[in-house]
């Protein structure tokens, strides 16, 4: 039986950032993959390669806004060509993951780990013991209880189609539909391309701020997307070569592709959680501040365990853990992640990014608070790229601290991290006010400027 004092379950970001760490403070480490494309979803199939096709939406969104103000004539976009880019990337990931591992000394086993007990796995066969474990094992398309769900592609097989045709429909009305719909909407070359998103409740994005929300749902539609909410899907045909969405309503919805985009839920299956004693629900594997599962030598990181699911929040979680390992030889210092402070940001044109607690969340929990917001921006710098719907929102507790901010832009994330940087150093917002004066002008990060100025006289 081979021993290692740490085992790995999962070769994503996070498995591999918990094991260079580990490896690096010279633990006997070894990473389980059962996956015939090591890497994760992150590089394969998200953050990363979704990138590309991002990249040039925006390109062909900037250009589209600004059409009779300086551009004479919209760029013709090729998604063949993008997809070959990414792919370029992609097909690197597995070779250059296994390398890195080889070359680093870390054992890689193949196949499917479950646990015998809490310091035993079993992988085809062969046992395995460690003093502690770390699985990250990711997330995969949610599955949808719809009659006719089988014709529907997931978020990853999206991102490797050879065309775009005309007609989509998106079910789910969260970050991955919108993102999509966006790219859709840019680069498909067909004059009748039709843009659908269908969302079950009363507004999509549900975790977002409500006015920045109905704003963006302006943009798009205005852009050509159309997000229908409150609606019940009783079932997906295939009707010749194309599908049918059939609402309950009687509203037939005709697509040449349908996209399951209504999230991720984790891979836990198969590891026989309970013969190691290890909590966890639908929404992931149970854990402590430390990451730690219900049993203290097991831990769970990234998108397997119950918190959120971002690959930033992946490493950061996988940092967290690898540091209870070392114990003594780790940080002592190192802070725990602040989930009420982990930045998000909506890849669509223009961007939605936001930090911290939504207007919504403040009055539910009884909090007062002050707020500067603006809509429509027509300040100068979005005069220049032809954005007309700009928006901001920030959130700010009576006695001048930030408790949230919300931008609708391009170049959203400088802001959002000038707000998180804020919030977790207690910078005022009277200190922000000064600091950020001196920002480069003209620039986004100079803009908030203005945007912070109300609340100083609330």
């Amino acid at each position: 039986m081979e021993i290692y004092e740490v085992i790995i379950i999962g070769s994503g970001t996070a498995g591999q950032t918990a094991a260079f760490e580990l490896h690096g403070h010279g633990l006997k480490v070894a990473v389980v993959e059962q996956s015939e494309t090591p890497g994760g979803t992150c590089a394969l199939a998200g953050c990363q390669a979704k990138k590309w096709f991002y990249e040039g939406m925006e390109t062909a969104a900037r250009a589209h806004h600004l059409l009779h103000k300086g551009v004479t004539s919209p760029p013709v976009m090729d998604w063949q060509a993008f997809l070959k880019e990414k792919n370029r990337f992609t097909s690197g990931v597995p070779k250059g993951t296994l390398n890195s591992f080889a070359k680093a000394g870390i054992d890689v086993i193949a196949g499917s780990a479950r646990f015998i007990d809490d310091n035993t796995i079993d992988c085809n066969g062969q046992q395995y013991t460690a003093g502690n474990f770390i699985i990250a094992t990711g997330a995969r398309p949610l599955n949808l209880p719809i009659d006719g769900a089988e014709h529907m592609i997931s978020s990853d097989e999206f991102l490797d189609l050879t065309e775009l045709p005309s007609r989509f429909v998106f079910i789910g009305g969260g970050f991955i539909s919108f993102e999509f719909a966006h790219f859709v909407n840019r680069l498909n070359k067909s004059e009748q391309a039709q843009t659908t998103i269908l969302e079950v409740a009363a507004r999509p994005l549900g975790p977002f701020d409500a006015d920045m929300v109905d704003q963006l749902m302006l943009a798009s539609e205005i852009d050509g997307i159309d997000i229908l909410t409150e609606i019940k899907i009783t079932s997906i045909e295939k009707s010749g070569s194309c599908y049918q969405v059939n609402l309950a309503d009687e509203t037939l919805i005709e697509a040449d592709v349908v996209v399951n985009g209504a999230g991720r839920q984790p891979v836990i299956e198969g590891l026989d959680l309970d013969q190691a004693g290890i909590n966890y629900s639908r929404r992931g594997i149970a854990v402590d501040e430390e990451m730690r599962t219900s049993k203290s030598n097991i831990f769970a990181v990234g998108d397997c365990a119950a918190t959120i699911q971002l690959a930033r929040v992946a490493d950061y979680e996988s940092l967290i853990a690898a540091n209870a390992i070392l114990g003594d030889q780790g940080d002592p210092d190192w802070p725990a992640i602040d989930y009420k402070l982990v930045p998000s940001i909506l890849f669509t044109y223009p961007q939605y990014g936001m930090v911290g607690q939504t207007e919504e969340a403040l009055i539910d929990g009884g909090i007062e608070y002050t707020k500067s917001e603006g809509y429509d921006l027509g300040w100068p710098g979005y005069r220049r790229i032809g954005m007309e719907h700009a928006a901001f929102k920030i959130l700010a507790s009576t006695d001048g601290y930030f408790l949230g901010a919300h931008f609708l832009s391009d170049q959203a994330s400088g802001m959002v991290n000038t707000i998180r940087l804020a919030m977790l150093n207690g910078i005022t917002v009277d200190k922000l006010y000064r600091q950020v004066m001196m920002a480069p002008y003209p620039t986004r990060e100079s803009d908030m400027t203005y945007m912070i100025k109300p609340l100083l006289n609330p």
